[in-house]
């Protein structure tokens, strides 16, 4: 199981950036930096790159509507360059709030674009005249669509590698059952490892069936707030708003997908007052909500003993990252954490 980390892009980069050569110490082997609508990934991802020699580092996610399919695949070959071969391409559709509330477009066929741009990203690294003739995507442009001028072309570099490892953020059942099939890592979150077979078995099953062995073993990268010791109310508190977000707020009603995996975990009436209470503007109201099995499952926050139990329930789902989003109090309680968190990790591998 590797430990990673999910960098807060809200404030504090440049410190915690600083701080990666720490990490790196106490067993942190990847870095992922989120994107949303605050400042751009690619920027930070260079700066990170150009900071650090060992640390993997991904994007975590890159939407594919905001870039074309061939600007993602260049992005890619451009930060896996400077990184020395350190990068993974981590994608995601997001979601309708996102894609036509900042970006303007129209969020449609979230399944069908994803399928074409991992395609054509494969296609450029392997320098190929661009050449696809998708549903969504038609490269060069037909003549009837733009100027006629437009004409085959590869990728001007030689990329480092021919195949940089793609991973994808899914929730849905078609969704995971595609990433399943065609992408080497898949970014889930809120995964409750004691339900998640419930919520994913058949979709896994259905998109590993069609997987091609060269991709390997699927990489599932779990998001997940970590702390050691006993639960600090205020790192509960955070997980807890958290979820009340997504659950509530994260779309509307009748389209949020992280109302509907709290449903396929079972919790249908605590997601419909859940978000009943966010959307009313009672967002204190919707986290007390949530319920106190909910936070603990998909979180890592407790003493050494609750920590390793949980460890071992997440390898026995499948999990084989962890993107820690570490709350301790301090800076270097949070470096520590993570050392001991590598120890404890270690014994729960051997052991299994």
């Amino acid at each position: 199981m590797k430990l990673g980390m999910i960098l807060d892009y809200a404030g504090g980069f440049e410190a915690t950036v600083e701080q990666l050569v720490d990490y790196e110490k106490s067993g942190l082997e990847l870095v992922a930096v989120a994107e949303a609508y605050s400042f751009d990934a690619v920027s930070q991802l260079g700066y990170i790159a150009a900071r650090t020699r060992e640390v993997e580092i991904m994007s975590g996610i890159l939407q594919i509507y905001s870039r074309t399919p061939a600007l993602l695949a260049m992005t890619a070959a451009g930060l896996d360059f400077v990184s020395d071969g350190r990068f993974t391409l981590g994608l995601g559709a997001s979601g309708p709030q996102v894609v036509e509330g900042f970006h303007g477009v129209p969020y449609d066929a979230p399944l069908g674009r994803t399928r074409e741009v991992v395609e054509i990203c494969r296609q450029v690294w392997r320098r190929e005249p661009l050449v696809h003739d998708g549903k969504h995507y038609q490269v060069p442009l037909p003549a009837d669509r733009g100027t006629g001028l437009g004409k085959p072309l590869k990728l001007i570099n030689h990329p480092l590698r021919e195949r940089i490892p793609i991973s994808v953020a899914a929730l849905g059942h078609k969704n995971v059952a595609l990433v399943a099939e065609i992408a080497e890592g898949w970014q889930p979150l809120f995964f409750h490892p004691g339900r998640a077979q419930e919520a994913w078995g058949e979709s896994l099953q259905a998109g590993l069936a069609k997987r091609d062995p060269a991709l390997g073993t699927l990489d599932i990268q779990l998001q997940i707030s970590f702390a050691l010791g006993e639960p600090d109310p205020a790192a509960i508190a955070s997980v807890r708003n958290q979820l009340a977000l997504y659950i509530g707020g994260m779309g509307a009603r009748g389209k949020n997908f992280y109302n509907e995996l709290a449903c396929r975990y079972g919790y249908e009436s605590e997601a419909a007052e859940i978000q009943d209470l966010y959307l009313d503007g009672r967002k204190a109201d919707a986290a007390a909500a949530v319920p106190d099995d909910l936070v603990s499952a998909v979180s890592l926050i407790g003493t050494e003993d609750d920590v390793t139990r949980q460890l071992e329930a997440l390898a026995a789902a499948g999990v084989t990252t962890l993107l820690l989003n570490p709350v301790a109090e301090t800076p270097e309680a949070r470096v520590r954490d993570v050392a001991r968190l590598a120890e404890l990790r270690d014994a729960v591998v051997a052991g299994s």
